[in-house]
C-alpha cells in the first residue's frame, strides 16, 4: 500500500486540530443517527470558536452538536429542523445565534452540489414563499427585533411537462471541513454507512474540502466491495478508527416504550 494513500490519524484531537475559529463544518447524521460524536467532542475539547455549522439539525441539548452549542462555540447555523434543542431556540430568539433554516431537500442538494462543482441550481421547493422572496429571520436582537432577514432569491420559471412553473435559485455549500461517521471504513477513505445513519453523512463528506470520517470498524483497502462504496475515498482526507467503546456510544433521541402483551 502507498503509504500517501493511507489517511488513518492517531485521533480525533489530531484529526481536527487544524480547524481554526470562524471556519465553515458540515456535520453528518439525522437527528443523533450517524452522528460523528467523537469529532464533535474532539472539537469541543480544541476550544474553537465562531464555527458555523451545516446539517440537517443541532442535535439535543447534551450531545451532538448541541454540546457545541450550549458551549457557545456556533456563530451560525444553516439547517432544516432543530424542534429537539431547547438550548438551540433560546439562543436563536435572544439573537446569540444566527440561523439560515433551509427546506430539507433543499439543503441536501446544497451540499451535493458543492461537492459536484456546481455554483447553484433551480428548484420549485420555495417558489411563492419567503424562501423565494425573502424576509426569513435569520437573526433577532435581545429585544426580539429582527435584524438580519433573507435576501429575495433569483427566480426564474421554465415549461415542465405540467405547463410553466416558477423556480428558484440556490447556492451550493461548500464547507471548509466535512465531519462524518461510517459504519466501515479503509485506509484509502473509502466508507460505507449503515441504513438510516447513511442520511446527511454522503453529503457532508462530498461538500466539505477537508473532509473527516470517524469509522467504527477500520479495515484494510480492498477487503470492501467497490459496489459497497458510499462515500468514495476521493472525498476523505483523514480516517479515524473508533475504539469498542466509542463506536457503541450512540443515543436514542426519543425512547417510547409500550406495556408487555401477553403472549
Amino acid at each position: 500500500m502507498t503509504a500517501g494513500l493511507d489517511k488513518v490519524v492517531a485521533s480525533a484531537a489530531a484529526a481536527v486540530a487544524d480547524i481554526a475559529s470562524g471556519s465553515t463544518v458540515a456535520v453528518g447524521g439525522f437527528g443523533l443517527c450517524g452522528i460523528p460524536s467523537v469529532l464533535m467532542d474532539a472539537l469541543l475539547d480544541a476550544g474553537v470558536s465562531d464555527l458555523e455549522a451545516v446539517g440537517n439539525n443541532a442535535g439535543v441539548d447534551d450531545w451532538g452538536l448541541g454540546r457545541l452549542l450550549a458551549a457557545g462555540r456556533l456563530r451560525r447555523m444553516i439547517a432544516s429542523y432543530v424542534g429537539e434543542n431547547k438550548e438551540f431556540a433560546r439562543q436563536y430568539l435572544s439573537g446569540e445565534l444566527e440561523v439560515e433554516l433551509t427546506p430539507q431537500g433543499t439543503l441536501a442538494e446544497r451540499m451535493r452540489a458543492g461537492g459536484s462543482g456546481i455554483a447553484a441550481f433551480f428548484t420549485v421547493t420555495g417558489a411563492g414563499t419567503q424562501v423565494a422572496d425573502g424576509g426569513l429571520p435569520w437573526r433577532y436582537d435581545a429585544e426580539g427585533n429582527v435584524v438580519v432577514s433573507s435576501p429575495p432569491k433569483q427566480t426564474q420559471v421554465f415549461e415542465t411537462d405540467q405547463g410553466p412553473k416558477e423556480f428558484v435559485l440556490e447556492h451550493a455549500i461548500a464547507a471548509d471541513f466535512g465531519l462524518v461517521r461510517a459504519w466501515k471504513g479503509d485506509r484509502h477513505g473509502n466508507l460505507v454507512f449503515r441504513d438510516s445513519a447513511r442520511n446527511f453523512n454522503p453529503l457532508a463528506a462530498m461538500c466539505g474540502r477537508i473532509t473527516i470520517a470517524e469509522v467504527e470498524h477500520l479495515v484494510e483497502p480492498g477487503e470492501i466491495d467497490p459496489n459497497h462504496v458510499h462515500t468514495p475515498g476521493v472525498f476523505v482526507q483523514r480516517v479515524v478508527a473508533l475504539s469498542p467503546e466509542q463506536a457503541a456510544d450512540k443515543r436514542i433521541e426519543k425512547r417510547t416504550v409500550r406495556p408487555r402483551t401477553e403472549a
